[in-house]
């Protein structure tokens, strides 16, 4: 199972503007393109539609930036995989519309699949928004000795 480019960095925005709550300053597009990378206006596109969702509230200008609309605590990852990833379609036989499958009515492929992917999502609403941007002892990944990516204005987390 594979999260799209478009979820992932839904994900980092949301992360982003958790982590900078407690700032007096909002987090800004360009500050985000900027720390992960991402091209802006795509990060534009992600930031209105996230807007849309009610997760993200957006202020233009001077002191503007982005700010989560509720606590981190509340928003639940499945239910932003959910919305933002738009094809769930692992193999053919899942898409009745397009399934040539010639084993489709025998083969206990889809079926296990499904159950996997509930799975998945079923882990996904377990966590929140606050559960990735918790301080930790040493970030997954860091290793003794390796220095971790600081990004300016947000505390030292899981940015690697």
């Amino acid at each position: 199972m594979r999260l799209t480019n478009w979820t992932d960095y839904s994900l980092r925005v949301l992360m982003y503007c958790a982590a900078c709550a407690q700032r007096d300053q909002p987090a800004t597009i360009s500050e985000i393109a900027e720390a992960h990378g991402i091209s802006r206006s795509h990060l534009t596109k992600i930031v209105m539609t996230l807007s849309g969702m009610g997760l993200l509230e957006t202020t233009r200008g001077r002191g503007g930036g982005l700010r989560l609309l509720k606590p981190a605590k509340d928003i639940v990852l499945g239910d932003v995989v959910r919305q933002t990833e738009t094809d769930f379609t692992q193999v053919e036989c899942f898409d009745a519309e397009h399934n040539s499958c010639r084993l489709d009515g025998y083969c206990r492929l889809k079926g296990a699949l499904q159950q996997a992917m509930a799975s998945y999502l079923q882990v996904l609403d377990g966590v929140t928004l606050a559960d990735l941007v918790a301080p930790m002892a040493q970030p997954q990944g860091a290793r003794l000795g390796q220095p971790m990516r600081v990004v300016p204005g947000l505390p030292r987390l899981a940015l690697l």
